[in-house]
């Protein structure tokens, strides 16, 4: 038995996988060569998604099954007794079958809930080569799954991490966050140690909105290619919060390898991707998520072709403002030189700085708001004013493929937030242009920001307070 069409090591051993299977279901296996070509010959094939069909394509060719499978698509890793086993990537795979016009998608029994999910194909769960055998036979037709029967999944809770509440101050930050997930914008948080920068950044995801049916769908096929979805959760309804450590390679990152997968800003797709120590992460991995924060989308480029993971997330990172921390500090006294703390903050350019939206600088916390048994505002009522803006953005870009504030071009600035500014903030915006020296890029990202800022005011114009609480949230010193 011969397999061509550059298989990787898993494939290749399908063919011990295949050759038991058939013989412990009681088919035989043909005694003469056999052998199976993967096309299109030039791109490589990886994974044990191929043992079913290899192993159906063997029994109808040596006509111990009569059946037609040329609308069929066979997805399944095969154990050594003719089990089929669970095998990543099984939404994404039924998804393109469904946009190739194929009808029937035959699954791994355990994996049948997540193929589910993709509307308007026929799935059919089974549990051994034998069954499938069977059922192509005519003598045990196995029975399609049934969306409606099936379970229920389990409701996530929202958020089982720190809510608002317990934070104590920093009133001003939680408003920047409670901005940032209004309208999916990028925030960076500067302080000392032990302010409270990490615990914010956790607190975050409390606060964001729930995810559509259509977003869920999208990270949901991105953990599924990636093996990490749970096997008791075929749909992933909570947005995801990722924090890599600062030693993150670039294609830990961004995605690659040999065979490219998905990296950290994939996996935060519609969720947050949070940089703690926002410095101490390498100069080229920081510059590699630069064209991804712009694009929403990143292309992993190989000698074998390119392949583009959605990388749509809310960058959310975190940093001292100097070594020591103190820099600035009212009270403890930094001991960096000038020309170190210069240079510990050159480590992030230019360019990535412009598409930051919100600079929020997170003070020390004073002793008698640490030791007030009074709560603060809880994150469900946050959220629940977050989801307004949210509804109004959803209302606004109807028909067209923007989720939020943040993801809008040019066009729909000069439309959405131009043409709706009143004359004092258009005043304003002019003279913060001359004064801040805006970039181009951070003039559009002042307006975004302001727009979000009136969905959570509820306003459809954009006044003067708008402007200003989006102007006081760019970088001190800066564009």
């Amino acid at each position: 038995m011969t397999i061509v069409g550059l298989p990787d090591t898993a494939v290749q051993e399908a063919k011990e996988r295949v050759r038991s299977a058939i013989r412990n279901c009681g088919l035989t296996f043909p005694q003469k060569r056999i052998t199976v070509n993967l096309a299109p010959a030039d791109i490589r094939k990886e994974g044990p998604a191929y043992d079913l069909p290899i192993a159906i394509g063997i029994v109808i060719a040596s006509q111990q099954v009569a059946a037609d499978a040329s609308s069929s698509l066979f997805l399944g890793e095969l154990s050594l007794d003719g089990q089929v086993r669970h095998t990543h990537g099984i939404l994404p795979m039924a998804a393109l079958a469904r946009e190739r016009g194929i009808g029937s998608v035959f699954v791994p029994a355990a994996d049948a809930c997540e193929a589910a999910l993709i509307e308007g194909v026929e799935i059919i769960p089974v549990a051994s080569l034998g069954q499938l055998a069977a059922h192509l036979q005519g003598l045990a037709p196995i029975a399609p799954f049934d969306r409606e029967a099936a379970a229920a999944p389990t409701a996530e809770p929202l958020w089982e991490g720190v809510d608002f509440c317990h934070i104590k101050g920093q009133e001003h930050v939680k408003r920047a966050l409670e901005v940032a997930a209004a309208g999916g914008h990028n925030v960076l948080m500067s302080g000392p140690p032990g302010a409270g920068k990490t615990l914010l950044a956790r607190a975050l995801p409390s606060i964001l909105p729930s995810m559509t049916s259509g977003e869920a769908l999208e990270v949901t096929k991105v953990y599924s290619v990636s093996g990490l979805l749970p096997s008791d959760r075929p749909l992933i309804s909570q947005r995801p919060f990722r924090s890599p450590h600062h030693t993150i390679s670039n294609a830990g990152l961004v995605g690659g390898g040999r065979q490219p997968r998905p990296g950290e800003i994939s996996l935060s797709h519609r969720g947050v991707l949070f940089l703690d120590e926002l410095p101490e992460f390498g100069h080229s991995v920081l510059e590699a998520i630069r064209q991804p924060l712009e694009d929403r989308v990143v292309t992993v480029s190989r000698a074998q072709g390119n392949v583009t993971f959605p990388a749509n997330f809310m960058l959310v990172g975190a940093m001292n403002p100097c070594p020591c921390g103190f820099w600035g500090d009212p009270t403890k006294e930094c001991t960096c030189s000038p020309l170190t703390i210069t240079r510990y903050q050159k480590r992030m350019s230019g360019p990535l700085l412009d598409r930051i939206d919100i600079f929020a600088d997170v003070p020390r916390v004073e002793y008698e708001k640490l030791a007030d048994d009074a709560l603060g505002e809880h994150s469900e009522q946050v959220r629940q004013r977050v989801e307004r803006a949210r509804s109004r953005q959803q209302q606004r870009f109807a028909g067209t493929r923007l989720i939020c504030n943040a993801e809008m071009t040019p066009l729909e600035v000069r439309q959405h937030c131009q043409g709706v500014l009143e004359d004092g903030a258009k005043s304003l915006l002019r003279l913060a242009m001359n004064q801040l020296a805006l970039s181009a890029r951070s003039f559009h990202r002042v307006l975004k920001l302001a727009r979000t800022i009136a969905d959570l005011a509820g306003s459809e114009a954009i006044t003067t307070p708008h402007v200003a609480e989006a102007l006081q949230y760019r970088q001190r010193g800066s564009g």
